[in-house]
Formats: C-alpha cells, structure tokens, sequence
C-alpha cells in the first residue's frame, strides 16, 4: 500500500513593511504584471479590483518621486500610503495563497514570492557589491561587499543620484576587509543614492563596478 505524500500549503512572503520604498514598489508592479495580467488569476476575482490596486499603487509612486527632496511632510505621506498598500498586498497575498491549489508555479505567477524552508544564497547585487540594505538608523545604508581574491582593499564611492546626464558629486571611503558590512551614514531620507565599489590590488585600482541605485528611508 502506498501513500501519497501531501504537498506542504504554500506561504507567501509578507514582510512587505519592511522593504525600501523601491522595493515595495517592485512588488507593486509584480502583482500588477502578475495576479492582474494573467487571464488564469483575474478569472478567480481577486478580492480588490485591479482599478483600485493600481490606484493605490500609482498614488505611492508619485508620493515616492515626490519625498525625494527629503521634505517632512512628503515622506510622512508617502509612509501613510505605503501602510495602505501594504494592507492591500497582505489581502491579496493570503488570497493567493487559497486559490493557487498548493501549486506552486500557479502561485509564483500572482507576483507574490513564497517562504521556503531551503536556504537559498542571495545573488549579488554586481560584481562588486552583494548587498545593500537600510542601517539600523535613519540615514543610514549598510553595504556588504563581494570578495575579490586579488583585493588588497576596497573603495566605495556614493552620490545623490542625478538626472539628464549630470555629473554626480561623489564621496569615496576607503574599506579593508568585505565583513563586517560598511555602514554608510549622514544620508538623507527620501533621497535616492548610487553605490559603486572598485578592488585596490598590487596592479592599481580596478575599473568601477556598475552602479547600484537604492533609496535611503
């Protein structure tokens, strides 16, 4: 006698408050170009209509464009909207959850991401920059960087991002050793920043690594 092994219910990742603005927005547009795209879901109704999430959705972005000057006032209300939409993605998130019949590329499909129980290693960032991350303050980011065998050290450079071709106004730090992660400081939320990083070995400094863009809460 055989017995069919249960598939496990499948979970979606919900931790929508604590991503970066940027990050919630990407999230935005996957449910939108999933769970409101794909013929299979909206057949299902989803429980928020797609005219009132990508209302919602469109609201935060311009609140995000405009606290990038760093005023009180905007980023306060790009915060409330950004409460409003994570209460929508949560609704959606467990509704999914319900109506993907435990298949998990059904579920993939809606934009929303599943908690896996297999450790899965994050993909670098760049070349030269594994991952960049909100510090433990306002203000802050926390850079950790890739391993280059051939490094004596390393040099990180960041600037407010800039438009129309401008020339960014950078500031440099000098970095050892790849762990523990460089803390970044005296940044201003709202504001959107590049990161690049280039390896210092016996041959010279190395070519800049693509820049990585992120918004500083």
């Amino acid at each position: 006698m055989t017995t069919e092994t249960k598939p496990k219910p499948i979970k979606a990742v919900l931790g929508f408050s604590r991503l970066a603005p940027l990050g919630l927005q990407e999230r935005i547009n996957a449910v939108l170009d999933g769970l409101y795209a794909d013929p299979a879901w909206v057949s299902l109704n989803p429980p928020i209509d797609k005219a009132t999430f990508k209302a919602a959705g469109d609201s935060y972005a311009s609140l995000s464009t405009a606290a990038l000057d760093g005023s009180r006032k905007a980023i306060a209300a790009r915060k409330h909207q950004g409460t409003v939409v994570i209460k929508m993605l949560k609704q959606l998130a467990h509704w999914a959850e319900a109506a993907c019949n435990e298949d998990m590329k059904t579920f993939l499909a809606s934009g929303f991401q599943a908690v896996t129980t297999t450790p899965t290693k994050a993909t670098p960032l760049t070349e030269s920059i594994r991952k960049i991350e909100p510090g433990p303050n306002p203000g802050q980011f926390k850079v950790t960087l890739k391993d280059d065998p051939d490094a004596l050290a390393y040099q990180l450079q960041w600037a407010p991002a800039v438009a129309n071709g401008a020339t960014p106004t950078w500031t440099s730090q000098h970095i050892g050793l790849t762990r523990p992660p460089t803390i970044i400081s005296g940044l201003i939320p709202g504001t959107s920043y590049m990161f690049q990083v280039r390896s210092i070995t016996k041959a010279g400094a190395a070519a800049w690594g693509d820049p990585i863009t992120r918004i500083c809460t």
